[in-house]
């Protein structure tokens, strides 16, 4: 029981409890100038329900202040799909579900871990993990939903928000990358509301579906 508890205060400090959110990295698929999309699904990988459902609506949010549709995964996924492993075949159909219904883009955030931030950030730098699809990113890390002893051996946290484009005619391969880390957890509200500030301001900085000459009403 304890163990699950402490399961539990790290899921919590993934989307809800940093004092300091700091961009480690920024990376942009260099065959992408711009990009635009008019719906995306919005997924935190969290099995945190009340986690998960405040950081998607506040996303949801932020996307239709900027005239895009968002639907949030917790609207879209239903409690047997997250709860099971899913295999690559399911995934495939997901993505040809949401293309059949006009999504044009996922923005998928999560939580991995290392032992140490210096080896993170190597991983990090290597760039051509970043060419995967949405399908491969699930599959990876889909234990974060059902795994009890998914963060047994993490001791640093960092974040990672993709953008996946899953259009018409284009492989459904990353669009853009962000790597965050998550450090003091404190306050619950200014930490998730920190992290979409932070992620807005990456997006709108690559010309990612935001632009800097937009009119919001934030």
């Amino acid at each position: 029981m304890a163990f699950i508890k402490k399961t539990f205060l790290v899921l919590s400090i993934f989307l809800s409890g940093c004092s300091s959110t700091q961009l480690v990295s920024n990376w942009k698929n260099p065959e992408i100038v711009l990009f635009d999309a008019y719906k995306v699904l919005v997924v935190g990988m969290t099995d945190n329900e009340e986690v998960r459902t405040d950081f998607e609506s506040k996303l949801q949010k932020v996307f239709e202040s900027r005239d895009v549709e968002a639907v949030r995964s917790i609207d879209l996924f239903d409690v047997e799909f997250t709860a099971t492993k899913q295999t690559e075949e399911e995934l495939s159909a997901v993505e040809d579900q949401l293309l059949q219904r006009d999504f044009d883009a996922i923005l998928f955030t999560k939580i991995v871990g290392s032992e140490n931030v210096q080896t993170m950030r190597t991983t990090l730098n290597n760039t051509h993990k970043y060419l995967s699809t949405f399908k491969d990113d699930y599959l990876k890390h889909q234990g974060i939903y059902y795994e009890d002893d998914y963060y047994e051996t993490f001791t640093v946290f960092h974040a990672e928000t993709s953008l996946y484009c899953i259009c018409v005619g284009k492989e459904r391969q990353t669009i853009w990358n962000a790597g965050i880390d998550i450090t003091d957890p404190k306050n619950f509200e200014k930490s998730v509301d920190d992290y979409i500030q932070l992620l807005e301001k990456s997006m709108e900085e690559q010309n990612l579906i935001f632009r800097k000459n937009e009119l919001t009403n934030l």
